[in-house]
């Protein structure tokens, strides 16, 4: 059974939307679960965390940046074409109750599990969200959100949108001005890692999603192990929601950078092959028309 590609659109510069038929998924996913993926029998396996379901259609909506090799060729998939695995949810939902006043912070393509699970505290919460990206051009969800929050910040580090400067500026302002029962940082380990070192100071508790380097998504292989207070906890069947002040973050950092050379290696060869079979293809329709023209001389 493969799952089909409903819908593809780019929401900013090597970012997609894709909304996929996976029905027995959809019916169980709630915020804070991911899926794996895998677009051929031969391709490697991702881990993907999803916007949101519809039960009721058998939809999964899932948001991909073009990073590597896997997502390059998921970003060239179109409608129509079936994905060769979709399996999920998979790991732990998020703990949504009532907390009081909450902030949700997201930055980069992190802003997509956060507004899932924004979306879903905002039932019985105070909501406020602060999303911020490098620039104007990558900033996404800004919609969405504006649609569940109660105050939308939003912030750029060029300035080129909202306020200039990283997330942690608005969240400073915020907790300094009436505190917060809660908050969630959702994106870039720095990111994260920034927002804990503030609600620390200001004695917040605070919940982060860790997206570490992931294979079986199991709790087998132990590649997503991160280490939360002094204990090594796996991300996939621990998490992937964790207490913020606990995780060090500078060993996820550079767990993940581990394979970073291995990585753009497998992206410039398959940007190498399509380039050559675009070439190749190219001049193969070349002659054909020159002989076309031949034949109808």
């Amino acid at each position: 059974m493969g799952y089909r590609i409903l819908e593809k659109r780019e929401l900013a510069p090597g970012i997609k939307l894709f909304r996929i038929a996976a029905p027995l998924v959809a019916r169980k996913v709630r915020a804070g679960h991911f899926v794996v993926i895998r677009l051929d029998e031969k391709g490697e396996r991702i881990p993907l965390t999803p916007l949101e379901a519809d039960p009721e259609e058998g939809t999964v909506t899932l948001v991909v940046q073009e990073v590597g090799k896997t997502t390059r060729q998921l970003g060239e998939m179109d409608v129509g074409e079936e994905l060769a695995n979709f399996v999920g949810p998979l790991g732990n939902p998020f703990p949504v109750r009532k907390y009081g006043r909450v902030i949700v912070v997201g930055g980069g393509v992190g802003t997509v599990p956060a507004y899932h699970i924004a979306k879903e505290l905002k039932e019985e919460n105070g909501l406020i969200a602060i999303i911020g990206a490098r620039t104007k051009e990558l900033l996404i969800l800004e919609e969405e959100f504006h649609g569940i929050s109660d105050e939308l910040h939003i912030t750029t580090d060029d300035g080129s949108y909202g306020r200039k400067g990283f997330v942690t500026v608005v969240l400073e302002e915020l907790l300094s001005r009436g505190g917060a029962d809660l908050v969630v940082a959702i994106g870039p380990v720095p990111m994260m890692k920034a927002v804990v070192e503030l609600t620390k100071r200001h004695g917040v508790r605070t919940l982060v999603d860790l997206n570490p380097i992931m294979l079986d998504a199991t709790g087998m292989c132990g590649c997503c192990r991160v280490e939360v207070g002094g204990e090594i906890k796996f991300a996939c069947v621990d998490g992937p929601s964790f207490d913020g002040w606990l995780v060090d973050f500078d060993l996820l950092s550079r767990r993940l950078g581990q394979y970073r050379d291995q990585e753009r290696l497998a992206l410039t060869r398959y940007e190498e092959r399509s380039s050559r079979s675009t070439t190749s293809r190219s001049a193969s329709e070349e002659a054909q028309a020159r002989r076309a023209q031949i034949r109808f001389r």
